[in-house]
């Protein structure tokens, strides 16, 4: 234990010490800055930056603390409140958010294709086997709905007319308990509910990687998550949002290269309850932190795609050169 804190302190430091400098008085008293927050959702991206996360525990003033939430929603709740001056959620909704007017930036994506059909049917090998099929859905218009009907009509599936998508669980966490009790026989879900759900019924298979449909199709994995951070924070402390990008890179890193020991930090702070299916997790997550500015064109085409299938899924346009940081 010893050696993993020796290890963690410099990130801790040069962030601390970032966040701290400038904050003393006239008088040479330190003022006591209101912390950062990071609005982190519970799965993959929350994963990935868990050596961060862990790093930043029982450190005085730290200036900087993770908020981990349940739904994209709360995440979308936070930044209008204007409580998250840094967030995670999906690329689909930061575009949403933007292009409401809230002073928004876009800096990386570090989550990339987490979604799975799933399922006990073992003969649903290839697209024309989901025919006349009933397919469960978190809900409508949100990220799994729009891709998965997107890749039904690239397969050539009408989504209308040549399979059912039921909607009756209306969030992610519903739908796997469903596929889990056996209550919904195919689904549309992403890591880590997907390891959860096979480890709690093991006649639940893995039937398409979505990810790797897409890629087939677009030649690029689906930039599904958006990391944001408030303009107002970019502005001020613009050193303190490189700090924050560069720790959640060398977490992102040091989880996907050191699996078992990431398990046992997810578990420890709660995003998980077993270090075994975090393990299992991991590698289907989709974790890898990647600056927006480096690929805005792929950015924009996913957004583009989205668009078109329905325009109220980016907020009725794609954003503007404006969204990115």
């Amino acid at each position: 234990m010893l050696k993993l804190c020796i290890m963690r302190l410099p990130a801790i430091v040069c962030v601390c010490f970032l966040l701290l400098a400038g904050c003393g008085n006239a008088s040479g008293k330190k003022d006591h800055a209101i912390p950062l927050t990071i609005a982190a959702l519970k799965g993959p991206s929350s994963m990935g930056m868990i050596r961060f996360i862990d790093s930043l525990e029982g450190v005085a003033d730290a200036g900087l603390k993770v908020t981990i939430v349940n739904e994209p929603l709360q995440v979308r709740k936070m930044m209008l409140d204007g409580t998250a001056d840094f967030a995670l959620l999906p690329l689909t909704t930061a575009a949403i958010v933007y292009n409401k007017g809230l002073d928004y930036k876009l800096a990386a994506i570090p989550v990339w294709g987490t979604l799975y059909l799933f399922g006990q049917d073992s003969a649903i090998t290839k697209w024309e086997d989901l025919s006349h099929k009933k397919v469960h859905m978190m809900a409508r218009g949100m990220t799994p709905d729009v891709l998965f009907r997107y890749l039904l009509q690239k397969n050539g599936i009408d989504p209308e007319h040549d399979i059912t998508l039921d909607y009756r669980f209306p969030t992610h966490i519903d739908l796997a308990n469903a596929m889990a009790s056996g209550q919904a026989s195919l689904g549309v879900i992403s890591e880590p509910l997907a390891s959860q759900v096979m480890h709690r019924n093991d006649k639940v298979k893995m039937l398409f990687d979505l990810n790797q449909e897409w890629i087939s199709i677009q030649g690029a994995p689906i930039p599904q998550t958006a990391l944001m951070v408030k303009a107002s924070v970019i502005r001020n402390n613009p050193a303190v949002v490189e700090e924050v990008l560069d720790a959640y890179e060398r977490s992102v890193e040091w989880v996907n290269s050191h699996p078992d020991s990431a398990a046992v930090l997810i578990v420890k702070h709660l995003i998980l309850d077993d270090p075994r299916i975090a393990y299992q997790a991991i590698p289907r997550s989709g974790i890898k932190l990647v600056r927006a500015a480096a690929i805005r064109s792929q950015i924009t085409e996913y957004l583009r795609i989205f668009y078109e299938m329905d325009p109220q899924t980016t907020g009725g346009k794609i954003p503007d050169e404006g969204f990115y940081y």
